[in-house]
C-alpha cells in the first residue's frame, strides 16, 4: 500500500476570520489523523514556505478563511511553491470573495441574487436607494463579520468599518434561510438555518446552540431541487474545488429564491454546516478529509 501524503494543515492568518480558522484546522487535523495522516499544523505568517519546507509537507490542507487565505493569495503562492492545496484554486477564490463580481456572474446565469451596489466612503452617509430594510457587509469579508442590517432610517454610519473596507448594499431579502454544501461538483443536500437574530451572523454560525438546523430542510421538493442546482451550477461556474457552501434566502409567500453567496473555504469546526451535512449524507469526518486531500492539486 502507497504511503499516505504528509499533510500542512494551515490555519490562523491575522484577519477578522482567525479564530475561526484556529477551529477548523482543530477539527480537521483530528479527523485527518484518524483517517491515518500525519499532520503538521502550520499557523500562517510571511515565513509559510520555510515552514512548509522545514515539515516536508506534501498537500496542503487551507483552513485558512477570510482575505489573504480565501481570496487567491496563499492559493497563488502555493502554486508558485508547486504544492498541492484543498479547495479552490486562484481564480475561483478571488472571484468568490468579491461578493459583487460573483454575483454579476451568477445573474449573467440566471441565477438570481439580491439587489446591491458598491459603495465609497462619501456614499455610506448618503441614502441608499432601496425601499424597505437593506444590509451593508464587506465586499471581501466572510463569516458574516461586519454585516449590519438598516432598518431604521436610510444611512448608516462609516466608523462602523475600517476606512479602507470595501463595502457593498444589498436589498434584505426576508425568508428561510437555506444552505447547501458542494463537494466535487454534486451538491449534498439542503439544511434550513434558525436563529434568533434576523440572519446568521457570526456569533451564530460558531457558538454552541447559536442556531437550529433543520436537515433536511422542510421546504417543498421542487424549491430543494432548485437550491441544490443552483448551487452545482454556481460552484461550476466560478471553477470551483473540493468543498463549497452556496447560501440562500428563499422568500416563502412570493415563492422567490436568491443565492446571497458562494463560500469556498466554509467552516469546518464542530458547529459547522459542511460536517453536519456531509454526516447526515453518510460521509464521516475522516472520510471528508480524506476525500479533499485525494483532490488537492495545484491550479
Amino acid at each position: 500500500m502507497s504511503k499516505l501524503p504528509k499533510i500542512g494543515m494551515l490555519y490562523g492568518g491575522w484577519n477578522s476570520e482567525a479564530e475561526v480558522s484556529r477551529a477548523s484546522a482543530a477539527f480537521c487535523t483530528a479527523a485527518a489523523r484518524e483517517a491515518g495522516y500525519d499532520v503538521s499544523e502550520i499557523a500562517f505568517d510571511r515565513n509559510l514556505p520555510h515552514y512548509l519546507m522545514q515539515h516536508k509537507v506534501d498537500i496542503v490542507f487551507n483552513a485558512l478563511h477570510g482575505q489573504v487565505g480565501e481570496d487567491g493569495s496563499v492559493q497563488g503562492l502555493l502554486n508558485i511553491l508547486n504544492i498541492p492545496y484543498t479547495h479552490s484554486g486562484v481564480a475561483a477564490s478571488a472571484i468568490a470573495m468579491d461578493k459583487t463580481l460573483s454575483s454579476r456572474l451568477f445573474e449573467g446565469a440566471n441565477i438570481e441574487t439580491p439587489p446591491r451596489l458598491s459603495l465609497n466612503e462619501a456614499d455610506i452617509v448618503t441614502p441608499v436607494d432601496y425601499e424597505g430594510p437593506y444590509v451593508i457587509k464587506p465586499r471581501n469579508d466572510g463569516s458574516s463579520v461586519g454585516v449590519e442590517i438598516i432598518l431604521d432610517g436610510r444611512v448608516c454610519p462609516r466608523n462602523r468599518w475600517a476606512s479602507n473596507c470595501p463595502l457593498i448594499a444589498e436589498r434584505y431579502i426576508a425568508g428561510r434561510e437555506l444552505t447547501v454544501s458542494v463537494l466535487n461538483g454534486n451538491a449534498l443536500c439542503v439544511t434550513e438555518i434558525i436563529t434568533n437574530t434576523q440572519f446568521y451572523d457570526y456569533s451564530a454560525k460558531y457558538d454552541v446552540g447559536g442556531s437550529r438546523h433543520i436537515l433536511p430542510a422542510a421546504i417543498p421538493d421542487s424549491c430543494t431541487q432548485k437550491v441544490m442546482s443552483w448551487a452545482e451550477r454556481a460552484f461550476e461556474l466560478l471553477g470551483c474545488r473540493g468543498i463549497a457552501r452556496a447560501d440562500f434566502r428563499w422568500d416563502e409567500d412570493n415563492d422567490s429564491l436568491y443565492l446571497l453567496e458562494l463560500n469556498t473555504q466554509p467552516g469546518m469546526t464542530k458547529t459547522s454546516l459542511v460536517p453536519e451535512q456531509a454526516s447526515f449524507c453518510n460521509l464521516e469526518m475522516h472520510r471528508l478529509i480524506t476525500t479533499l486531500v485525494e483532490a488537492a492539486q495545484c491550479d
